[in-house]
């Protein structure tokens, strides 16, 4: 009995090769996949940070930088005073929200894997980084610090003139 060979068919060889190919584009597409999610969900939540920091920005940006009525010195809210009455810059010293704030001063508890740490620091008039006592200084820099599950994410400061 003759054994003809089958020049048409593929070798065992040849089909591990190429399944061996094939294993690696499909283990690449997937390593990609998984890359490119991570990337967007970083993305989304540096976007959600950068959303809470400017809710604080134009939540503060018209306040003035101390009480109006009684023009006290003290950093922080007066006594007995709450979220809904501040009424200038300083009564956010040292304050954190979680659940966050928006800039009408409603919480935004859809978002309370964040938090907003406000920091505000009366600083040198020709050395912002320099802070002064408590309004010794007509200039004030707002730190607003986002964490997301306890982890910074975010922070940005600015300055404020006295107004």
């Amino acid at each position: 009995m003759c054994k003809r060979k089958n020049k048409n068919a593929f070798t065992l060889i040849e089909v591990l090769v190429a399944l061996l190919l094939v294993s690696l584009a499909i283990i690449s597409i997937i390593t990609a996949n998984i890359s490119s999610t991570k990337i967007n969900a970083a993305s989304a939540d540096m976007t959600t940070a950068e959303f809470l920091i400017e809710q604080i920005s134009q939540l503060t940006i018209m306040l003035p930088a101390v009480d109006p009525n009684t023009g006290t010195s003290t950093f922080g809210p007066e006594a007995g005073e709450t979220l809904a009455a501040f009424d200038d810059i300083d009564d956010f010293s040292s304050l954190t929200f979680n659940p966050p704030i928006a800039s009408d001063r409603s919480t935004l508890t859809a978002l309370s894997n964040f938090t907003q740490q406000v920091t505000v620091e009366n600083v040198n008039a020709s050395n912002y980084e320099t802070t002064v006592g408590n309004h010794l200084s007509d200039f004030y820099r707002i730190t607003v610090t986002i964490l997301q599950n306890s982890k910074e994410i975010n922070s940005a400061s600015w300055i404020r003139a006295k107004l």
